[in-house]
């Protein structure tokens, strides 16, 4: 099975969406519904906030009361219950000192994952990608940040490095997200199972099961 998953590495509902598949899958092969390995997860490029800097200049809570009103205060309210969410799927969000940065570089560089190793090397490091902003604050637009998360996840260091100092991969992340928009995708997180169903937004783990099985018992009819 083929899973694709539109996502933004600054996007909670993401990090929360790819866990709640996680624990799904998990379920399906602890069950014996879902062979090892018999899973591909590509993660695909979507950017929430094109016109962020490299350099930040707010937190995501000051950002969030500067664009909507009512301060820093007003800002952190509004990502407390999400935050709450992601607790409750095991994962401690900082959102209050998150930076609004920009995310093309991390998405370049999950491209360059793809081509040199596919998942084993993607996967990895979007979890990294994905840690380091939501649970150390990391600026996960700045270049020193990027070469020693890919680098630690076993991409090589000559190639992340000449990824970031040109526009390789550029075009891919565009690619992405026009593709997405002709899916019908209006945000993210947004799944493609096998390229037949899409299931857009963090959907709860039943919910998840039940496409996977859905898909699964295609499979088997297919093959029978």
């Amino acid at each position: 099975m083929r899973i694709e998953i539109w996502s933004d590495i600054v996007c909670p509902w993401c990090y929360i969406g790819k866990r709640r598949l996680e624990k799904a899958l998990a379920a399906l092969s602890d069950s014996g519904e879902l062979a090892p390995d018999a899973v591909t997860i590509r993660f695909r490029s979507y950017q929430l906030d094109p016109s962020a800097p490299k350099v930040p200049t707010h937190t995501v809570a000051e950002w969030l009361g500067h664009k909507y009103g009512g301060g820093p205060e007003a800002g952190r309210k509004m990502i407390d219950q999400v935050d709450g969410v992601a607790a409750e799927e095991g994962l401690v969000f900082r959102q209050h000192d998150s930076l609004r940065v920009n995310t093309m570089d991390a998405h370049r560089l999950l491209h360059l994952a793809w081509e040199s190793g596919g998942a084993a090397l993607q996967g990895p490091l979007q979890e990294a990608l994905l840690s380091a902003y939501f649970n150390q604050t990391k600026n996960v637009a700045d270049p020193a940040t990027l070469i020693d998360l890919a680098v630690g996840c076993g991409l090589d260091a000559t190639r992340v490095d000449e990824v970031l100092s040109g526009e390789e991969y550029a075009a891919q992340v565009h690619e992405d997200i026009a593709r997405a928009a002709e899916l019908g995708a209006n945000g993210v997180p947004f799944f493609v199972l096998d390229e037949l169903y899409g299931v857009p937004g963090a959907q709860p783990v039943e919910v998840f099961t039940q496409v996977l099985q859905r898909v699964l018992s295609e499979q088997a009819g297919a093959t029978a």
